[in-house]
């Protein structure tokens, strides 16, 4: 079926307009203004003539010796993903108006397969699946690769197109293609179902907190945060009084495989470790630089021992959160260099239903160093290695509390 009028030409200036509103307006867009209507954008797209794309299309219609293969839909997400493709820039892409209607914002629960997942080498992988969902169930592990969502390729796809695709009414079906570490691969029909997770645990993963020597820890306490949503700052809060009322003296807060989640509850959630000093520096294309601070009161005694915890899976707002801690002296980060998601994202609605994520600015450490592309470095780099995992040793675990330890000791 062809498109009516020129309906390709004029949502693709729209998307082109809504590129230079996100990125150049970006003043606007940090004084709380809602995303804005696309009627009439063609006025700021430029001076290339996209009707162009129209004229293709007509001609495609007339002459092209196989009339069946020409999908509108397929052919109008091509050209938007074309544009989007030559920015080389993973944090600005397209969301269907089928995706878009999926899309929640982090509040905890959602409807889905219930498995947390991250872009490594060009891949999305599961990091972890979360307990008692279909994803565990099913028998889907950490490693795993994500080769297909019903049937469709995820070469390319960033993670969050990949949870919008994989994320869907409760009782529905979707069938995802997975490669195990050992190079099988296997297809899974799974059905959707209400995933609640907790964003903050005191559970350490083997149950208890045990040294590299096996034996059970005392003193030291545990927190695992899995995102940073809307209630993660007031769940935080919580499980920090619990450490202080059992009277641990210092603390390991694990970030590993967090992919990161909302930037103001992250800015609430380092204010509670810092009494002062800068949390993040962002900084817009015109290289105008926009500090957030902390502020006077912090929910922990000043000289409570902390160390953090990252791995290759860490992204966006966990390193913000671990870069923030240790650049202000209030703990040291021990495990892997952390994923380097380092981009301002937000979404501008389209005429059409869809979407699109547009980066607007980057993140930087509080002593100035950028995280896309580049990551937050351990203080104390640690890396399992096979045999580690096999016997289900924690030896990130282990070494940050060897430095706690030594800390207490220190004091």
């Amino acid at each position: 079926m062809k498109p009516s009028g020129d309906k390709l030409v004029r949502v693709l200036l729209g998307v082109a307009a809504i590129l230079v509103v996100g990125v150049i307006g970006v003043g606007a867009f940090l004084l709380g203004r809602n995303s804005e209507s696309t009627s009439g954008a063609s006025a700021n797209a430029g001076e290339f003539d996209y009707s162009i794309l129209n004229q293709v299309r007509d001609l495609l219609d007339r002459d092209y010796v196989k009339p069946d293969n020409l999908d509108d839909e397929a052919l109008f997400e091509a050209a938007v993903n074309g544009m989007l493709d030559i920015l080389n820039d993973r944090g600005t892409y397209y969301v269907t108006p089928t995706d878009h209607q999926l899309d929640t914002t982090l509040t905890g629960s959602f409807d889905g397969i219930g498995c947390t997942i991250s872009q490594y080498n060009n891949e999305i992988v599961i990091v972890s699946p979360i307990k008692d969902t279909p994803a565990e169930k099913a028998g889907i592990v950490s490693g795993d690769v994500i080769l297909a969502v019903d049937g469709e390729s995820t070469k390319g796809w960033t993670v969050d197109k990949t949870v919008l695709r994989i994320r869907g009414p409760k009782g529905t079906q979707v069938t995802v293609d997975i490669r195990h570490e050992d190079g099988r691969e296997e297809k899974y029909t799974l059905t959707r179902s209400t995933v609640q997770v907790d964003s903050v645990t005191r559970d350490p993963p083997s149950g208890a907190l045990r040294d590299a020597g096996g034996n059970i820890v005392e003193g030291i306490g545990y927190l695992y945060i899995r995102e940073f949503s809307r209630r993660t700052a007031q769940e935080l809060e919580t499980a920090l009084k619990a450490e202080l009322d059992e009277g641990n003296k210092s603390l390991i807060i694990d970030l590993r495989s967090n992919p990161g989640g909302l930037l103001q509850t992250t800015l609430t959630m380092t204010d509670l470790f810092l009494d002062r000093g800068t949390i993040l520096i962002q900084r817009d294309q015109s290289g105008k630089e926009t500090t957030y601070s902390a502020k006077n009161g912090q929910s922990l005694p000043a000289n409570m021992p902390i160390v953090v915890l990252l791995n290759k899976y860490s992204a966006s707002a966990s390193e913000i959160f671990a870069a923030a801690l240790r650049d202000n002296g209030r703990g040291v980060i021990v495990g892997e260099t952390s994923t380097g998601k380092g981009t301002v994202n937000i979404a501008r609605d389209l005429p059409n239903g869809g979407a699109l994520y547009v980066s607007i600015a980057n993140w930087l450490t509080p002593t100035g160093a950028l995280i896309d592309k580049v990551g937050v470095r351990p203080d104390f780099e640690v890396i399992p290695t096979d045999e580690d995992i096999d016997l289900r040793k924690d030896v990130q675990v282990a070494r940050a509390i060897d430095i706690l330890r030594g800390q207490v000791k220190a004091q």
